[in-house]
């Protein structure tokens, strides 16, 4: 399993952001679509990120498509979503 025993709320965090676009980061990774160390980057900027509340509370709402603006791992998400119809 990938996953961050050091960083697991930074780690849910960047899980949850990614899931409301469509995308699965450890599968990401398996399929070769992120690399391991790029997936390390994203969950240290969470961790780093002063808007752990906002993310919270957003996470806690339903049917997002993308994570918003505020998120800055977004770009990297938004790179590995499918494509909308």
């Amino acid at each position: 399993m990938i996953g961050y025993v050091e960083a697991q709320r930074a780690w849910w965090m960047a899980h949850g952001m990614a899931r409301a676009s469509g995308v699965h980061l450890a599968r990401a990774v398996v399929e070769g679509w992120l690399t391991r160390a790029e997936l390390a980057r994203m969950v240290d900027r969470c961790e780093t990120c002063g808007r752990l509340c906002d993310c919270q509370a957003w996470l806690a709402e339903p049917r997002h498509e993308a994570p918003p603006d505020f998120c800055g791992i977004a770009p990297e998400i938004a790179s590995l979503a499918p494509a909308k119809p």
